[in-house]
């Protein structure tokens, strides 16, 4: 495996990561803003108060991603099978 093939792999993986990620930290970071200003709002300032919302709506996302996110793994996997076995 040459230098360029390397990097294209590592490239690949690191993209495949950040497409099965986004959508977990697309609503964390949305659901955290939203606490956010309901705090700002209401003026509370409970620090534990943005764990379960934040955690509920991630794993609700995860239950929805969960097969587009395994086709991406997959899909990867079968790059990285074709280019063990093409050599």
């Amino acid at each position: 495996m040459t230098g360029p093939e390397t990097l294209d792999v590592a490239r690949d993986a690191i993209w495949t990561i950040v497409i099965v990620s986004s959508p977990l930290m697309l609503v964390g970071l949305v659901v955290g803003v939203i606490v956010s200003l309901f705090q700002a709002l209401t003026q509370i300032q409970e620090q534990t108060l943005i764990y379960v919302p934040k955690i509920l709506a991630i794993f609700a996302t995860m239950l929805l991603a969960l097969p587009f996110m395994a086709d991406s793994l997959h899909a990867h996997m079968l790059r990285i099978s074709s280019r063990i076995i093409g050599g």
